[in-house]
């Protein structure tokens, strides 16, 4: 089975860049799940029309992160779609849920749970590492293969979190930080995993924003409200190879596409 994981869509040009280039790749790839992290499709959150239409693009599923709750039209959505999930560890009474349990085409049962880190992150979630323990618990002979999304900004986090669950999982990899590493490999045990998957935007950016805007903010200078690039987009993920007899990760293969939006 082969599952393809979308890094984070930023605003306007991740939007039209995944509508124009998923169902391409799900075909090229043969993936028969695909999951796509869509919290920045504003620049900050997400609403209900872009979720809808990243869902039209080809997404099976639609993982969020910090920025989750920042569209509060979002909320009614997240309580009426099971295939949108938040991190699973924030507090127990927040809108939506953090995993679920999917089937594919061929009939295999695919659980995906979210977490977000703690390092870094301005945030007071529970122990994500306590977190993925519960559920794996409770969900046991639900599911066939597992994967972790882990949101985080310390590459340290996400990679003790991919030990953590080497072996007990298919999968694991990072978002948040919209910078693909080179670390993707299959861990001792059997479980796939990536420090950071990428994004899916402006590719002569920083993070999707207009280079010249985040180097005025570093640089200590008023700005203005961030905008997106414009330009070369691109495409970033990485496609699962897992053996379903045994939920073990064959292979990890990084994606990356470019698109030039119409003028």
């Amino acid at each position: 089975m082969k599952i393809l994981a979308i890094g984070d869509v930023v605003s306007n040009p991740g939007l039209k860049t995944v509508s124009h280039l998923l169902r391409c790749v799900k075909k090229e790839t043969g993936a028969a799940f695909t999951i796509v992290n869509g919290e920045n499709a504003s620049g900050v959150g997400i609403t209900p029309k872009q979720a809808d239409s990243i869902f039209a693009a080809g997404a099976d599923l639609i993982t969020l992160g910090n920025h989750s709750y920042r569209k509060q039209n979002i909320v009614p959505y997240l309580e009426d779609n099971r295939y949108i999930i938040r991190p699973a560890n924030l507090a127990p009474q927040s809108p939506g849920e953090g995993f679920g349990i999917y089937e594919t085409s061929a009939g295999w049962r695919v659980l995906v749970f979210e977490l977000i880190g703690r390092c870094d992150m301005q945030y007071g979630p529970d122990n994500p590492f306590l977190r993925a323990d519960r559920i794996l618990r409770e969900q046991e002979g639900r599911y066939d293969v597992a994967l972790c999304e882990m949101h985080a900004s310390a590459t340290s986090e996400k990679l003790a979190m991919g030990y953590y669950l080497d072996g007990r999982v298919s999968a694991v990899y990072g978002t948040h930080t919209h910078v693909p590493t080179a670390d993707a490999r299959v861990n001792p045990k059997g479980t796939g995993y990536i420090t950071d998957i990428g994004m899916t935007g402006p590719k002569w950016s920083v993070l999707g924003v207009r280079a010249e805007q985040s180097i005025a903010m570093f640089r200590g200078d008023l700005t203005s409200r961030f905008e997106p690039a414009e330009g070369v987009c691109v495409m970033q993920g990485v496609l699962f190879d897992i053996d379903e007899s045994t939920g073990r990760c064959r292979s990890v293969e990084r994606i990356e596409k470019e698109h030039t939006p119409e003028a």
